[in-house]
């Protein structure tokens, strides 16, 4: 597997979730269990770039694939535009949901690098936040966007 630019060779059935991998596995536990049925999306990573939820996908599917997680979107200690967005915007409470969010958040910027608020909110859609800070995340990915938020 690639991920965070780096490979490694996991020996697990390919039936395995990709979530269940990354965390025990590989330690990578900024990825998130949230509700393990994919309607939350705390578990986001990217694979190739485009949001995905890896609670649901088999890790046998995304073996050639690069897998970015949270822990591996600030190389060398430099956060991400959307990580500094999100911690100017004070987009988090709890913090829980926030690895997803900022992944999804990401994807979305690369595929609309300048969204309305219309296209932030149904980008983000399903991103669930029990502390309800999604107004403050709608002004994050805004203000990652005006700083050019893409990876």
């Amino acid at each position: 597997m690639h991920v965070n630019g780096a490979q490694h060779h996991i020996d697990a059935d390919a039936e395995r979730t990709l979530l269940s991998v990354l965390r025990d596995d590989l330690d990578l536990t900024g990825t998130k269990y949230g509700c393990g049925e994919g309607q939350c999306a705390a578990c986001t990573v990217l694979v190739d770039g485009q949001a995905t939820k890896s609670c649901l996908t088999k890790v046998g599917t995304v073996a050639a694939k690069r897998i970015v997680t949270i822990e591996g979107l600030a190389p060398e200690g430099r956060l991400h535009p959307v990580q500094e967005a999100f911690l100017e915007a004070d987009a988090m409470q709890c913090g829980y949901c926030t690895p997803g969010m900022i992944l999804g958040a990401v994807a979305l910027l690369a595929r609309a690098p300048h969204p309305s608020d219309a296209e932030i909110v149904s980008g983000m859609n399903g991103h669930i936040c029990r502390c309800g800070t999604y107004p403050r995340v709608v002004s994050a990915v805004r203000a990652a966007a005006k700083k050019g938020g893409r990876a």
